[in-house]
């Protein structure tokens, strides 16, 4: 019988030997790793379980870094939102309340706020997080607007107008060469009087609206023809003590105002009122020359205010719209609109423009935060909120008054008022709290989808742990028991190559 040397013997232990270090070295990197294995292939029959909840993990987080990223850039928003709430506040309680009082520069302490907060609410519009514009829409690399400095003055090189050039062209459209707000008063009978419009077609200046009188016998008609006129005729009457004549007119803003003078015995007549005459072919006299008083009033106060809102309206529109002084129309004869191009006016917004009416400001960002839910939370800088509070604080910052003018009170108070009325909210229209409420529904969206994932991940990781992880304490036993079958290997070992012929015998 052939008898096996100590060598092939040996061999069959020092593969044994060799299986149990790889197994140590196995337990010990799961013991150092905390995993069953580096691969997914020792992961057993559960691999595709754990490649699946490593998928959704991975997806969680990456919803958890977006929903961290837009609750910033929705945080950095409401801050400039309520910036600019507090702004249009600021201004409303300067124009109610700042004395008018006229600076060397020709304006109140009122529009000098209103300076101030202009240029700062263009500022927090063009409000920045990280490197995304907040208020340009899908522009998020374009800043939303011109400079304040722009927008109210013109470009640095003369090329091109801004607010307060414009306001100038319309102010002496709507006054007319004669500051009688593009009205002809008229007597086309001894008896009577008429005021008409200058031309028709024509967007400037007092606009009739209605007339009456309370006089027995007088008769009122129009305004009627073209260009538009309106009459009272006293016939052969007279008028009677405390008989009124009024005459509304439409100013450029969309706000009307009456004149109202009411015939008088006293002498001499008191303000709002006209004498009346030993006939009627004097009270109409007397009647025509207070009337041409009164609108050269009205048109240097209210009309002069209600021009420059009406510039500051079609300023921010898009396109703006500026006097047509095309020749030979001048400042004082034109009678239309033109769009304002890139080349001679300021444009305000540079933003991106909505592609359409259903191009929502707030779908120019869009981010997914769930596997089926997505929030929106982009802006524009010419939403209606914003760009109603930017006309109102940048005209009762653009204009001026002249202290040596008379109607500078009027004209300052008219202005005041407006824009006080103006930055109060008006029914129907967008306000910056709607915004702030929109952006507060996204947050509060994103909230609910980071708190239900917060807790799917926790379980399903707790899952992921099951099938990757280890027992730390069996695997420590388990070292332990592999160890000394080594450490009893090795000694054997060592014993067999030991072995010869004559200690064997």
């Amino acid at each position: 019988m052939a008898i096996d040397g100590v060598g092939g013997r040996t061999s069959y232990i020092g593969s044994s030997i060799l299986n149990l270090k790889s197994q140590l070295d196995d337990l010990q990197q799961q013991l150092g790793t905390g995993k069953v294995s580096n691969t997914y292939a020792g992961q057993g029959i559960n691999r595709g379980l754990a490649v699946n909840l490593r998928a959704q993990v991975s997806s969680i987080s990456a919803f958890a870094d977006t929903a961290t990223n837009v609750n910033t850039r929705i945080d950095v928003a409401n801050l400039s939102l309520q910036g600019l709430a507090d702004i249009g506040t600021q201004v409303k309680t300067a124009a109610n309340g700042s004395p008018i009082t006229l600076g060397n520069n020709g304006q109140t302490g009122g529009q000098v706020t209103a300076q101030a907060a202009f240029a700062n609410a263009i500022e927090l519009l063009n409000t920045q997080s990280g490197d995304r514009y907040l208020f340009s829409g899908r522009a998020t690399d374009t800043p939303a607007t011109a400079s304040a400095n722009d927008i109210l003055y013109g470009s640095p090189d003369g090329t091109k107008a801004g607010l307060t050039q414009l306001i100038a062209e319309r102010k002496d459209a709507d006054l007319g060469a004669d500051g009688r707000g593009r009205l002809v008063l008229s007597l086309p009978t001894p008896t009577s009087i008429q005021v008409a419009e200058d031309a028709d077609p024509s967007v400037f200046g007092l606009k009739l609206s209605a007339v009456s009188t309370t006089t027995a016998g007088a008769t009122a008609t129009g305004p009627t023809g073209s260009p538009p006129a309106a009459t009272i005729d006293f016939g052969t009457g007279n008028p009677a003590e405390g008989d009124k004549v009024r005459f509304t007119f439409n100013l450029p803003d969309g706000s009307s105002e009456t004149i109202e003078l009411t015939a008088t015995s006293t002498v001499p007549p008191p303000p709002g009122s006209f004498a009346i005459g030993a006939d009627a072919t004097a009270t109409t006299a007397n009647l025509q020359a207070r009337l041409d008083d009164a609108v050269k009033t009205l048109a240097g106060t209210s009309l002069v205010a209600a021009s420059a809102i009406a510039t500051s309206n079609n300023f921010f529109d898009s396109p703006p719209q500026r006097v047509d002084l095309t020749p030979p129309a001048t400042a004082t004869t034109a009678t239309a609109l033109r769009d304002g191009t890139a080349a001679d006016t300021v444009i305000w917004y540079t933003g991106e423009d909505a592609q359409g009416p259903t191009d929502s400001a707030r779908g120019t960002a869009v981010a997914q935060v769930d596997q089926a839910i997505s929030v929106q939370y982009g802006a524009r800088a010419n939403e209606p909120a914003f760009r109603a509070m930017l006309q109102q604080i940048a005209v009762y910052a653009a204009v001026t008054t002249s202290s040596g003018d008379p109607n500078a009170n009027g004209q300052v108070t008219a202005l005041s008022q407006r824009v006080a009325l103006n930055l109060s909210p008006q029914q129907g229209a967008q306000t910056i709290q709607d915004i702030q409420t929109e952006f507060a529904g996204a947050q509060t969206a994103i909230k609910a989808s980071t708190d239900r994932q917060a807790q799917i991940k926790t379980m399903t990781q707790t899952m992921l742990d099951s099938i990757e992880g280890v027992n730390q304490d069996e695997v420590a036993t388990k070292i332990l028991a592999l160890q000394t079958s080594l450490t009893a290997s090795y000694q054997t070992t060592a014993m067999l190559y030991q072995i010869n012929l004559t200690k064997y015998l």
